[in-house]
């Protein structure tokens, strides 16, 4: 069952707890600022982490650009913000930047980026998307979405496109609160799941909004409702990538349903891997009540054996083995400053604000 998660840890090198989960099996890390002291540094921990473990271990991280980047500084390329990109309009350019990010990150042994957003700017009030989206036209996000991912995974890192079906339009930072949006389903369709639609027969992965859409499900967040993910993403859109929640630990599911019940509604409901970003115990408590659930007749083996297989195919298509010393050479060079110089004056233009996902 630990096959499903992938974890987070504090510091520049994890503790005993984190490699007691990587040897039980969970699929992968995700690194965040607190991992990163330089690129020699994440490199080598990622490097060790990949030696650690007798099975391809997938390695992630938040780079979308913008105010959303771990990696931060010389020498790596400084990648405007989406609304940036947007405002070009140009999907040769977007596509450049996906392929930027992924060399960048290849070079120092990252192999899912979680990014590009997808989520429709169209609520000028939203405190956690605005400039990480490409634009409030869904065909722009659709056309420069599906550039961006079809750039960096031709350079061998995988996407995600987030958040299904959409954190645009909410007033609620799903880090702190649980959004509630109540559109009809027809303006769902012209909206909000647009882009994901169009990327959908090639993304390699889509993360889980932790939105309540009422159309669909008034209960639950999109992470653990069936109506979206199986009924959408897997019956409608024909989605048969890796559906990977938002962390657990966000408040706007921390606080308002236990670890337990969230994993095991959210597997039924689809998703196929789970991020828990923070805490060991949360962790540990996150498989041990997926390993409860399936003993009990509660969650069905053909499920987990069903995430299992997605799993395996976007583990054998782009976990890598560590990269040599030498491919740090790529990090901001010549040819990313020339691919980015369009986007040079844009960027300064672009509002400021924190990372909502930084910690």
């Amino acid at each position: 069952m630990a096959k499903l998660f992938c974890v987070g840890f504090p510091g520049s090198e994890p503790p005993k707890g984190t490699r007691a989960l990587l040897e039980r099996g969970v699929t992968g890390v995700i690194l965040f600022a607190r991992n990163f002291e330089s690129a020699e540094q994440l490199a080598s921990l990622l490097a060790s982490l990949k030696r650690s473990v007798d099975r391809p271990l997938l390695t992630s991280i938040d780079q979308e650009g913008g105010r959303v980047r771990r990696l931060r500084g010389a020498p790596f390329s400084t990648i405007p913000s989406m609304r940036a990109v947007g405002m070009l309009g140009d999907a040769e350019i977007a596509r450049r930047v996906g392929a930027v990010l992924a060399r960048e990150l290849r070079a120092v042994n990252v192999d899912l980026d979680f990014a590009p957003v997808l989520d429709v700017d169209t609520n000028p009030a939203n405190p956690v998307i605005g400039d990480r989206s490409f634009s409030p036209d869904p065909e722009v996000v659709a056309r420069l979405g599906a550039a961006l991912i079809e750039g960096m995974q031709a350079e061998g890192v995988a996407a995600c496109a987030k958040h299904f079906p959409g954190h645009g339009d909410t007033q609620q930072d799903s880090h702190v609160d649980l959004p509630r949006l109540p559109h009809p389903m027809e303006r769902l369709e012209a909206v909000e799941l647009l882009p994901f639609r169009r990327v959908a027969p090639f993304v390699a992965s889509i993360m889980t909004a932790h939105v309540v859409f009422e159309t669909l499900d008034a209960e639950r967040p999109a992470t653990m409702s069936r109506p979206a993910l199986d009924g959408i993403l897997r019956d409608r859109f024909g989605y048969d990538g890796v559906v990977i929640s938002d962390d657990l630990e966000m408040k706007a599911i921390a606080d308002h349903f236990p670890v337990e019940e969230a994993v095991v509604e959210g597997v039924l409901a689809g998703v196929d891997l789970f991020l828990v970003c923070h805490h060991e115990e949360v962790q540990a408590k996150a498989i041990e009540a997926l390993v409860d659930a399936v003993r009990k007749g509660r969650v069905p083996e053909s499920r987990i054996a069903e995430a299992g297989r997605r799993i395996d195919r976007l583990v054998e298509r782009y976990v890598r083995p560590p990269v040599a010393p030498e491919a740090r050479a790529v990090l901001g060079c010549d040819d990313h400053r020339r691919a980015l110089a369009p986007l040079a004056q844009l960027a300064s233009l672009q509002p400021t604000g924190t990372d909502p996902t930084a910690a």
